[in-house]
């Protein structure tokens, strides 16, 4: 796909309302694209979309939500006349470990970044189809790294990467192209969020060996991300130097990677447990959709 080639397309991205997905579709509509922005905060998505200026759209929904997904995605069809690229790009992350995260956290983490990027597929699918479109679904670096404190996030991207991996043999018969996306960390409210609340998650991150334990600027990642979309790429690694260890992911879990990493982590994961449990809540402040028993409402 050219530069010019997004010109008059639609670009449909999920948790547009902030972070990564805001700033991709600030980069895509340069390139003359039309957005459809989804996501759950109505005020951020309206600010957006004006920003941009005429011709775009979105829509509030829950990408858990089956039903008030699908009216969105047909809504904002049936105002932009058609849709040709899929950025399924919402997400969220607990705070803790297994022990300490609630189950509802678990449940809630797993719904919107697997089920809920299952579910953008599924109600986009016919429309891809007929446009021989593209979608790109957001994993992340997670997904061959392993990483304490971050067990249910992890689960959810390499199931997203294996997801995309199907479907891209399933719809390669159609003309539709699906490509996965491998930040690591990203300096968004998502990564601010444990940066703040757990004194233990930074000095982890500080511990970390790179580029594992670097913090990529938000504008840096939409901007791989837009030549992602741009190249329909198969895979796209945020920073690029992950690429060569995602080969080699068989040997960041062997034994010797695990003795390692639980050098530079014991510590700090017994802290962070500790850290949790005066928090008091399972998501960082800035998360929405969220409502846990005993956790503090979002501020």
């Amino acid at each position: 796909m050219s530069r010019d080639a997004l010109a008059g397309r639609v670009v449909l991205v999920t948790g547009a309302a902030r972070g990564i997905g805001a700033a991709l579709a600030r980069r895509l509509a340069r390139h003359g694209a039309r957005l459809a922005l989804v996501g759950l905060e109505g005020d951020r998505l309206a600010a957006l979309a004006a920003e941009l200026g005429a011709g775009h759209a979105w829509a509030e929904a829950d990408v858990t939500r089956d039903d008030a997904l699908v009216r969105a995605v047909e809504r904002m069809v049936a105002t932009l006349g058609r849709l040709d690229v899929v950025v399924a790009n919402a997400g969220i992350a607990s705070h803790g470990t297994v022990a300490t995260t609630p189950m509802a956290a678990h449940r809630r983490v797993v719904d919107v970044n697997l089920t809920g990027v299952i579910g953008t597929v599924h109600a986009t699918l016919a429309h891809l189809k007929a446009a021989r479109g593209h979608y790109l679904l957001l994993s992340s670096a997670a997904a061959f790294a392993p990483m304490p404190g971050l067990a249910t996030y992890a689960a959810t991207k390499a199931a997203v990467e294996q997801f995309g991996n199907a479907l891209r043999m399933e719809l390669a018969p159609d003309g539709v192209t699906v490509g996965t996306a491998h930040p690591i960390w990203i300096d968004t409210e998502m990564v601010r969020g444990p940066r703040t609340d757990l004194p233990s998650f930074e000095a982890a991150l500080g511990r970390l060996p790179p580029p594992f334990g670097t913090v990529v600027p938000l504008d840096a990642c939409a901007a791989a991300l837009e030549r992602a979309v741009l190249r329909r790429a198969r895979r796209v690694f945020v920073p690029s130097s992950l690429a060569p260890f995602a080969m080699v992911r068989a040997l960041l879990a062997s034994r010797f990677a695990e003795r390692l990493m639980l050098a530079r982590t014991r510590d700090t994961l017994a802290a962070m447990e500790r850290e949790v449990r005066v928090l008091g809540r399972s998501f960082a402040a800035h998360t929405v959709g969220i409502a846990l028993p005993g956790d503090e409402p979002p501020r």
